[in-house]
């Protein structure tokens, strides 16, 4: 069944009224007609289940015929603070992290970032960005929308992070992943819990410079290894997250 988020004005009681280009979308993309059924979601967690009636060439309208929770949110909250990087790379990670489940992505400017990348992000290319996220979320049934971010300067995304902060950075040769997450489950008051929010940290194509690494660590983000292999700038976030959502139980069982 087709799935489409939508503001929550749109849902109003058992009415739900779609308006925008997701109604040339279900009328001529999809050729939907009255009586079809799709899912509506209002970035709450909310599924609604609606069946179509009159079709207009602006709007269509609908009925909600079951409401229901959304349980395909993973219970670990996992934020990607990625460097911009060349090209349409960055329109990958948003589209594969939000796949896998990430919760939020955070552009950072960073001392090895391309000039020309850091100052191309503006409105439009948000705006493209939001859509790939939405696309991405749609096709993966995610109950809610992944958060997007303006783009921040390193020292300022170090700083206003909140929860476990970890930076994969091919000089770590002690602490892995795997091991920085199980130290932080038992190091809870409350004894052995999950992190409720993991950031990772993502350099650019050159990675970090050597003064990141030491604002990192005086921020308290905590270097890791992803094993002797070198990943790709767009790789490395991407596997980071898959394998924190394994290890917290959210991926694979």
């Amino acid at each position: 069944m087709h799935r489409f988020f939508l503001p929550p004005s749109s849902i109003r009681g058992p009415d739900v009224i779609f308006t925008g280009p997701v109604v040339h979308q279900l009328t001529h993309v999809l050729r939907l007609t009255p009586g079809d059924a799709v899912k509506v979601l209002d970035n709450s967690g909310w599924e609604y289940e609606v069946e179509l009636g009159a079709c207009q060439k602006d709007q269509v309208q609908g009925t909600v015929r079951r409401k229901s929770l959304v349980s395909t949110e993973a219970r670990t909250k996992v934020s990607i603070y990625q460097a911009l990087l060349k090209g349409a790379k960055y329109e990958l990670v948003l589209q594969k992290g939000t796949e896998l489940g990430v919760v939020g992505f955070v552009p950072m400017v960073c001392e090895r970032c391309v000039p020309g990348d850091t100052e191309a992000v503006g409105d439009s290319k948000l705006k493209r960005w939001e859509k790939i996220i939405l696309e991405a979320a749609e096709q993966s049934r995610r109950g809610k929308l992944p958060r997007l971010m303006r783009p921040v300067g390193f020292r300022e995304a170090c700083r206003s992070a909140e929860g476990l902060s970890l930076l994969p950075w091919e000089g770590e040769k002690v602490m892995g992943l795997k091991a920085a997450l199980r130290k932080a489950q038992v190091g809870q008051k409350l004894g052995p819990q999950r992190p409720f929010s993991v950031n990772l940290f993502i350099g650019p194509e050159g990675g970090f410079s050597p003064g990141e690494i030491d604002l990192a660590l005086s921020a308290g983000v905590i270097p890791v290894s992803l094993g002797p292999r070198i990943c790709r700038a767009e790789t490395a976030g991407l596997a980071a997250a898959a394998a924190v959502l394994y290890e917290m139980g959210d991926l694979g069982g």
